[in-house]
């Protein structure tokens, strides 16, 4: 009874990355005290912060079946003109939020409109989306950073709350529980899971596909303008780069947290746990002077070992409904 009680914990898709999360910060923590330092905490929850964000972004097209190669070129043109327009019109850093959000929602929205509308792949209509947000971007600062970032925002992304917890945390706990309040409580997330489980039988239910698409890179596009205005406060610089490395960690962290890549299943506290694996494995080449392309090498195992314990669990769920019939 009590190895059956075990077996079925590990069936939470968060256990088994929160178990390698909390090994790893003991091993390195053994290995390297000053991994446990309040600096490094800080520097590492800052990281965590920005990165759940942008997980959670891709997190929400993944639920729909679908991907997002768009996510971070939004994120990097709602940046520079968070601070474009601050820098060249004298706006205040609240109602340029207001604006950087709003250009996220409604760029994620045309994304969203053109898929369900044309019925072309999210593939195709988001990589070539990367293409037109990136030329906006470059266009607009022809390649040079806006350097006008207020005081107040610098603050917001390089000050603690409370020790070495930053205020960058924010924003982050409050998408993670917005992310896990919709796709558990609230209509729309119960679409987005149902459209990505089974497209025809949603479609037969009466879900509306072409809204609901539309919502859900609406939803992707703000969380995105969300992390490129936090990395904003925390570069403390409209740097025209911000979200060009965005695409494989987004994928990567999902993916390790159980998410399933064709839809209809992913898990927010996995996600969560799969940017903390991630960030303590660079955080930790760093401490230990090792090459950091290294990293990309270990991501890319990480995914490959995620993809296949999803694999895993799917021929075992599939092999228990066999038996009980």
């Amino acid at each position: 009874m009590a190895i059956g009680v075990f077996t079925r914990a590990f069936d939470n898709d968060w256990i088994g990355p929160g178990i390698v999360s909390l090994a790893a910060v003991v091993g390195i923590s053994i290995l390297q005290p000053s991994f446990l330092s309040p600096f490094n905490i800080f520097v590492l929850l800052s990281a965590i912060s920005v990165n759940v964000v942008i997980a959670l972004g891709q997190l929400v097209i993944i639920a729909i079946g679908q991907m997002n190669l768009a996510l971070g070129a939004i994120g990097g043109l709602v940046a520079i003109c968070f601070v474009g327009i601050i820098e060249l019109y004298g706006v205040p850093p609240v109602p340029a939020l207001l604006i950087g959000l709003a250009i996220g929602i409604l760029t994620g929205m045309v994304s969203g409109y053109t898929i369900a509308r044309t019925g072309i792949t999210a593939f195709i209509i988001t990589l070539a989306g990367l293409q037109i947000f990136k030329g906006i971007n470059l266009g607009i600062t022809e390649a040079q950073p806006f350097y006008a970032v207020p005081q107040s925002v610098k603050d917001f992304g390089n000050l603690s709350m409370i020790g070495p917890v930053p205020w960058l945390i924010v924003p982050m706990v409050l998408a993670s529980v917005g992310m896990w309040y919709l796709l558990n409580h609230l209509r729309i997330g119960r679409y987005i899971l149902a459209i990505g489980n089974n497209p025809h039988a949603a479609e037969l239910s009466g879900i509306n596909q072409r809204a609901t698409t539309t919502w859900a890179h609406a939803i992707s596009g703000l969380l995105a303008a969300v992390a490129g205005i936090m990395l904003v406060a925390k570069l403390q610089i409209g740097q025209p780069t911000i979200g060009d490395d965005w695409l494989i960690s987004s994928f990567a962290a999902p993916v390790i947290g159980g998410a399933v890549l064709s839809g209809g299943h992913v898990s927010v506290a996995g996600t969560f746990f799969g940017v903390v694996i991630i960030a303590i494995i660079t955080q930790a080449l760093v401490l230990f002077n090792i090459d950091p392309y290294i990293v990309q090498v270990v991501l890319g195992g990480l995914i490959l070992w995620a993809v296949g314990i999803n694999r895993w669990r799917e021929l075992r769920v599939a092999r228990l409904q066999e038996q009980g019939r």
